[in-house]
């Protein structure tokens, strides 16, 4: 599916929320806006990091080798650059990630788990997860599931950017 763009231009009228829109809209940032706070503070009681962090260490666990360009692992975040080097040094001094040089590439750099980042998701996964499931997936059923899944995959296909100039968070 295109990306379509509806906004107004300035001869239109603004198309604004219908009252029902409005209360969808709200709904839903203020459940992200909490689920991403129920996260954070059980990863960081649990762990000692954030969400965020935990989603680069998990993400670097499901990979061959354990290990991700740099450049990859922002645009798997969809994260910038900066933000990424910044969790990276975090994450290097507990000594979770190591950064190793890219041989093709002078430039470039690999994150890398290592064993004791292997060890804390071992030890942070299962509060994790019963922390999501606890959070939303008990509370809806299987078709809710199924429609949520659904959804979320039709915003983010609309929203996954397919212009080779577009303003991407990872190359910024």
């Amino acid at each position: 599916m295109e990306y379509m763009n509806t906004a107004s231009t300035p001869d239109e009228e603004p198309r604004w929320l219908t009252d029902e829109e409005q209360r969808t809209w709200r709904a839903y940032m203020h459940a992200v806006t909490l689920l991403e706070d129920h996260l954070d503070r059980q990863l960081q009681r649990d762990a000692g990091m954030p969400h965020v962090y935990y989603g680069l260490l998990a993400r670097l666990s499901e990979t061959a080798g354990a290990r991700l360009r740099m450049t990859e692992l922002a645009m798997q975040a969809k994260i910038t650059r900066s933000r990424l080097s910044h969790a990276i040094a975090r994450l290097e001094k507990n000594g979770w990630v190591r950064r190793e040089d890219c041989p093709s590439d002078k430039r470039g750099q690999f994150a890398v788990l290592t064993d004791q980042g292997r060890e804390v998701l071992r030890r942070t996964a299962p509060g994790h997860a019963g922390a999501v499931r606890q959070a939303l997936f008990d509370r809806i059923s299987d078709e809710q599931r199924k429609t949520l899944h659904d959804v979320m995959e039709i915003v983010a296909e609309g929203l996954q950017p397919t212009d080779a100039n577009a303003d991407l968070p990872w190359l910024r």
